[in-house]
């Protein structure tokens, strides 16, 4: 299966502002690429590429004042196949734990395992451990939490979602990444493009989704609160603690989002129309 996508975003900066820009596809993605991915500005500016402590592929850009538009778009392979469920995966002890993982079991800016420690243990402590104990939290908060475009909050927390009851897939994602830390299961935040492949077609409008990773089995597996099922069709863009590290653009002074337009699509095969 071949997939098209690419965004152009706008910022509006008051003057010349640093900024940090995770918007490539991950590293471990590229080698499917069937076209370049670049990021292509339309005034003249000097990108310096380098690769964070996380492992995703970053840029640092000085962006003049004005607006400012940011733009990719590219081909790349997918085997079409939906995402895989850790169903037989074991849950490691503490003390077997890589060390690079133990970080993902470590609170962090939006997931706020303080907070939620002892509502998790008191509602997952009897589940079996392993991938059982993974989809209970799933279910949990797939259930728990309302999915509305309108209600986004980038400053929301894994508990101020739970106790909201509804967000964007950022939230789902924080809320199931702090329980299951808090439940020492070892998880991650991903962000990347996700379109509407092999399932009907979203009202909203276009975006990048967030999903996360567990560790189980000596692995990261993909794992989606919000839809709570297997996807096709996921480009991972990049992982990290929560959406601190995975943040589109980091800007050091004033920029205001002027213009936001993600597309992803499958690309119909020969023969095929629509």
């Amino acid at each position: 299966m071949k997939i098209r996508a690419g965004f152009q975003i706008g910022y509006e900066c008051e003057r010349d502002t640093a900024m940090l820009l995770v918007l490539n596809i991950h590293p471990s993605r590229r080698a499917d690429l069937l076209t370049e991915q670049v990021l292509s500005f339309d005034r003249p500016i000097e990108a310096r590429d380098y690769i964070d402590g996380f492992g995703n592929a970053c840029s640092r850009i000085t962006a003049p004042a004005g607006i400012t538009t940011i733009s990719t778009q590219f081909e790349i392979y997918d085997n079409g196949q939906p995402d895989v469920l850790p169903e037989d995966a074991f849950q490691h002890d503490i003390k077997d734990l890589p060390n690079d993982v133990l970080v993902f079991l470590l609170g962090s800016r939006y997931c706020d395992t303080d907070r939620m420690a002892d509502f998790a243990w008191a509602t997952f402590s009897d589940t079996p451990l392993g991938w059982p104990r993974v989809k209970a939290i799933l279910d949990f908060v797939h259930n728990h939490i309302k999915f509305d475009y309108m209600k986004a909050d980038s400053t929301r927390s894994a508990h101020d979602g739970y106790i909201a009851r509804t967000g964007v897939c950022r939230d789902f994602a924080h809320l199931a990444i702090t329980l299951c830390r808090c439940m020492n299961i070892p998880a991650r935040y991903c962000t990347g493009y996700l379109g509407d492949i092999g399932v009907p077609t979203d009202v909203n409008p276009m975006d990048f989704s967030a999903w996360f990773e567990v560790y189980l089995g000596g692995h990261w597996h993909t794992v989606d609160a919000r839809h709570n099922k297997p996807r096709i069709g996921r480009i991972l863009m990049a992982t990290g603690r929560d959406a601190t590290d995975v943040a589109l653009s980091t800007a050091f002074g004033p920029a205001r989002l002027a213009r936001f337009e993600v597309v992803t699509e499958e690309i119909p095969t020969t023969g095929e129309t629509g």
